[in-house]
């Protein structure tokens, strides 16, 4: 009998809707619950992430309210952790490789996402920084490391590495689409122009494949952008 795994998440958050994302893939049962991130309950910091932040998941143990997570089951937090353990726990759904090079190609995909694609973006988006030179190079490392096709981000099928990004991919649009964010006024449209270009036109192809998979549409929340 299939353990108990309960999402504690939040719809404005993108590493959120990376377990969202893994789960609908692998096509896993299991509780979500919001969590008001400007009013946590005591109990969540106390019994489910000590540092307060989602994503978090809860597995194993019996099978509780949400609100009432029971001291016997696992707790985990991090989303690319939880992808991975996603992963692992359900290997049938082919979500992390077995082969040994293409499943490290995966995680380096991963960590080079956080490190040069998603850390840029925020300083920019933000308002940290004021010119998105820094999130262009991550788009063209990013764009150097997908698949040979360029359908998914490792080999020839979806991966945590395709969920580690497509939520980002999916505001990434929205920005350059609504020119919303703490950057200067047209900064966001002239980024879509420039996306446009011939030279990042493996990117644009493999965000747009990831845009229009049923596990992100079902899974997004049109207020869902920051």
């Amino acid at each position: 009998m299939p353990q108990q795994l309960t999402l504690y998440l939040h719809k404005l958050s993108p590493y959120s809707h990376r377990i969202e994302l893994a789960l609908a893939e692998a096509n896993v049962k299991y509780k979500a619950l919001q969590v008001d991130l400007f009013n946590k309950p005591t109990w969540f910091a106390a019994k489910v992430n000590p540092i307060g932040k989602v994503p978090a998941i809860t597995y194993g143990g019996p099978d509780v309210d949400p609100t009432e997570p029971s001291s016997l089951s696992f707790k985990l937090a991090e989303s690319n952790v939880i992808l991975q353990f996603v992963a692992e726990l359900y290997p049938e759904s082919g979500l992390l490789p077995k082969d040994p090079v293409e499943r490290a190609k995966v995680l380096f995909f991963m960590d080079a996402v956080d490190r040069h694609f998603d850390k840029p973006g925020n300083e920019w988006m933000y308002g940290r920084t004021e010119s998105y030179d820094g999130y262009l190079k991550g788009v063209e490392m990013i764009q150097g490391l997908l698949s040979e096709s360029g359908e998914f981000a490792v080999g020839d099928r979806y991966t945590i590495a395709d969920a580690c990004i497509a939520p980002l991919l999916s505001r990434l649009k929205i920005t350059y689409e609504t020119d919303i964010g703490a950057f200067p006024v047209g900064q966001g449209t002239k980024l879509g122009k420039e996306l446009k270009a011939p030279e990042y036109a493996k990117f644009m192809k493999y965000a747009e494949a990831m845009l229009e998979r049923p596990s992100l549409r079902d899974t997004t929340d049109e207020v869902r952008l920051y």
